[in-house]
């Protein structure tokens, strides 16, 4: 595995896991990549150092690494507001799954009572839905269930 340090071409720097320095390269080819920030698809390597350490100043890396916050803490503000969201519509919602289109639909039609819901539809499930006329919206992130 190799980490490249990345940046779009509006300026947004990002950094990202690869297999091997192959994988960027045709992923970048292939339009695959992008910023986590704006989206935009013109995605290319910053300048970075080689994270190489000796093994007799491993113990002093590995004690500033500690003061860095993990890969699980949030890095941008960005990210920061994602997860808030997250735990404020998994705290207030009960998450349906793969029933959330009959869910959504037995609500709208008054067969099931309203609560706030959420779950997972296909896109065009939820395009359905949404010429029905149930107010339904896409979340900016995965179910945990389905998250890494």
């Amino acid at each position: 595995m190799i980490r490249y340090s990345l940046h779009c071409g509006k300026g947004h720097g990002f950094d990202s896991w690869f297999q091997n320095a192959d994988a960027f390269d045709a992923l970048a080819r292939a339009g695959q990549l992008a910023c986590p920030v704006c989206g935009d698809t013109a995605v290319e390597k910053g300048l970075m150092a080689p994270s190489v350490t000796p093994a007799r100043k491993a113990e002093a890396a590995q004690a500033v690494a500690a003061g860095k916050p993990g890969l699980t803490a949030p890095a941008s503000e960005l990210e920061e507001a994602l997860a808030e969201i997250r735990r404020r519509v998994e705290a207030n919602s009960e998450y349906v799954g793969m029933n959330f289109v009959a869910e959504a639909r037995a609500m709208h039609e008054g067969e099931a009572p309203e609560r706030s819901i959420y779950g997972e539809a296909r896109p065009e499930e939820a395009r359905k839905l949404l010429e029905e006329g149930v107010p339904v919206a896409p979340l900016p992130f995965l179910p945990s269930r389905k998250a890494n």
